[in-house]
């Protein structure tokens, strides 16, 4: 095999569905695999080629083991000797697989994919620090999301864990952020440095028109004749804010359905069901997609034909994207792709990073004003306007977030960690 590329094994608690994780390690994978290296995966969900996968059920963040885990760890300041136990219970379970996983695709390189960042299944983050402070294996930690960044980690009867594992100061593991706030924000508690490799979508690859397929999808949603799709493309959670997209859609005064393309995901039902209830108040009508649509096309066990993400960003008049904090905005860089207007709050990470490029979509800050839904109104009404500005927005990714950039950050990431692995082998205890 030519010294220069390598066996790459992906590493998280899910591969699979339409979690911005899932969807951003398929893009790494193929452009890796596009450069010659073989990549290889390890979760508790995976719907990569099973001879290429190694499964290990207690990864999932919904393991029951992990969630009444979780339950003790992020519900309390204290935790019991029991938790305790079936943590490190866990994590010497999942370790021994690490080892196996590594050594049944002879892997180079480790790239763990936000199970180095997020608490969202405690014994994996400690097996890989483990099985990497053991092997003084070489590894990318692809940061999508912190700790320190969702609320519900605020009470943790786990800080012991944190500090050692989400994420680990050691010295073989380099650090991929997608925003610069992140970056900074690592540094300062940590003192790790990090590279910063935000998401792309392949804008050279412009997407298809829509076809025979699709053509049914808004029916399948339930989409009225001369009825506007407001597009929600996020899960339900409350830091979405999705309250002001049904808002907007409100004071739009015209015929709209809101629909949210995701579920709720692990963040329990309380905030979709005030969103049902606000809804009705507000005589708005949102409609529940995912049911139906998923990052591709296929077929529910009923035999009801599943739509893409594409086939729906493409159906949809205007999406909606009004999220309090965002890591990066996976839907932002989609929206732009697919050339749709967005209505969107501007984040911190869209102020710094993002809008700064230039881009153009109709913001707000904290709330919904009549400028918004003025210019709302006028992005549903002047198909000129919006062939224009979206345009433009295409251009601007095709520069910024194209599979180009990431290809070449890529390039000089994994040489570089391949280069590390071979002179650290001498350190390897296998």
């Amino acid at each position: 095999m030519n010294s220069k590329l390598g066996h790459i094994g992906f590493v998280s608690t899910r591969l699979a569905g339409t979690d911005g994780v899932s969807l951003e390690t398929v893009k790494w994978s193929n452009i890796l695999t596009g450069l010659g290296h073989e990549c290889f995966y390890f979760a508790g969900e995976s719907e990569w080629p099973a001879e290429r996968t190694y499964l290990v059920p207690e990864a999932h963040f919904k393991h029951p083991a992990i969630q009444a885990l979780n339950a003790d760890l992020f519900d309390n300041y204290t935790r019991s000797s029991q938790t305790s136990q079936e943590v490190q219970e866990l994590k010497d379970h999942l370790k021994k697989h690490l080892y196996k996983f590594v050594r049944q695709f002879h892997l180079d390189l480790l790239i763990a994919e936000n199970a180095l960042s997020l608490p969202m299944n405690v014994p994996l983050g400690l097996a890989l620090t483990e099985f990497i402070a053991e092997t003084y294996f070489s590894t990318v930690a692809h940061h999508h999301d912190f700790t320190w960044e969702r609320e519900r980690y605020a009470i943790t009867a786990a800080d012991d864990y944190l500090r050692a594992a989400f994420p680990p100061a050691l010295r073989s593991i380099h650090h991929v952020v997608i925003n610069s706030f992140a970056g900074r924000q690592l540094a300062l508690r940590t003192g790790a440095t990090s590279t910063l490799i935000p998401n792309v979508m392949d804008f050279d690859s412009p997407p298809s028109e829509p076809d025979a397929y699709a053509a049914d999808l808004r029916s399948a949603l339930g989409i009225r004749p001369g009825e506007r799709l407001l597009l929600q493309p996020t899960r339900i959670v409350p830091r979405k804010r999705i309250e002001h997209a049904i808002e907007l859609a409100r004071r739009l005064d015209l015929e709209c359905a809101l629909v949210v393309s995701h579920t709720s995901g692990d963040e329990g039902d309380a905030y979709q069901n005030y969103l049902l209830d606000y809804a009705n108040l507000m005589s708005v009508r949102v409609i529940l997609a995912s049911g139906i649509v998923n990052h591709r096309r296929g077929q529910t066990s009923n035999g009801r034909k599943v739509f893409s993400m594409a086939d729906i960003y493409q159906q949809a008049d205007l999406v909606t994207y009004p999220s309090s904090v965002e890591g990066f905005g996976n839907a932002f860089v989609e929206t732009i792709y697919y050339r749709r207007p967005i209505v969107m709050s501007i984040y911190e990470i869209f102020k710094t990073d993002i809008q700064p490029k230039g881009f153009r979509v109709i913001g707000f800050e904290d709330f919904i004003t009549e400028d918004t839904v003025r210019q709302a109104r006028t992005a549903l009404s002047d198909a000129d306007l919006v062939a224009e500005m979206t345009h433009y927005n295409y251009e601007l990714g095709r520069i910024y977030y194209s599979y180009r950039t990431l290809e070449n950050r890529l390039t000089t990431l994994i040489s570089a960690r391949l280069r590390v692995q071979n002179q650290a082998n001498r350190y390897r205890r296998f």
